[in-house]
């Protein structure tokens, strides 16, 4: 089970989207693509930017989402 939930972790990054715009993810999908990238990155040597406690890379990504310590960009923005 993933800790926090998808709908926190929605919550988390659609939280500075003002009303009536786009939100930034819209389902569970995105979420996992955009944690797994992050994951990659760890992976690859990037630097943590939160701690989890288990440690794995995708887990950590998770923590660095739900903490605010990363923002998903979309298309338009990157």
């Amino acid at each position: 089970m993933l800790h926090p939930s998808y709908v926190d972790l929605m919550q988390v990054v659609n939280s500075g989207v003002e009303i009536g715009e786009e939100p930034v993810v819209n389902s569970r999908y995105s979420i996992v693509i955009a944690t797994a990238k992050r994951a990659r990155q760890i992976i690859d040597g990037a630097e943590p930017r939160a701690i989890s406690t288990c440690g794995k890379p995708f887990s950590t990504a998770v923590e660095e989402l739900y903490r605010g310590k990363i923002k998903i960009m979309t298309d338009e923005k990157a």
